[in-house]
């Protein structure tokens, strides 16, 4: 069974080419879809038109930054629940941190990061998504199973009073 679940999209926004070349080229051997985004506006219209297992979010950016998008994002029942990884050039102030996860976010790396560590913490946030759209398919299996038993129940109720 092919779901949304075992190819979760990954959504990475940077105002920048070049570093939407970067992320792509890290993430690439993780064999999931790639969506770029270019603005904060971008990405919540991206949000808004799919699922994704997590999300790579540029700070600075001119119009909406990072925590803006971030907090826009957190502030959607249908994404708020999508884990954001913020990233930040080496100058970055020393409260974009704290500020990072205030909102919301569930990590926050520094430019320029360490491949390896990038896609790690990525795989570790698409696993989690896997694992939640099994639990919520399961979940719907029992959901039925139990309604199923309950109107064999009611049945057997009703054979019951015939009698």
């Amino acid at each position: 069974m092919t779901s949304a679940c075992e190819k979760a999209g990954i959504l990475i926004v940077d105002d920048m080419e070049e570093n939407l070349i970067a992320l792509e080229a890290v993430l690439g051997p993780l064999d999931q879809e790639l969506v770029r985004a270019r603005s904060g506006e971008e990405a919540l219209k991206a949000m808004l038109r799919q699922d994704f297992a997590v999300v790579l979010l540029d700070v600075l950016m001119p119009g909406m930054d990072g925590f803006e998008t971030a907090a826009n994002i957190k502030r959607l029942d249908q994404t708020k629940d999508v884990p954001i990884i913020l990233l930040t050039g080496t100058d970055a102030d020393s409260d974009y941190a704290y500020r990072g996860y205030a909102i919301g976010a569930a990590d926050f790396l520094t430019k320029p990061f360490d491949p390896w560590l990038l896609r790690t913490k990525v795989n570790v946030f698409l696993e989690m998504h896997r694992k939640n759209c099994q639990l919520e398919a399961r979940t719907e299996q029992l959901a039925d199973r139990v309604a199923e038993l309950e109107r064999t129940v009611e049945g057997l109720r009703k054979y019951g009073a015939e009698r």
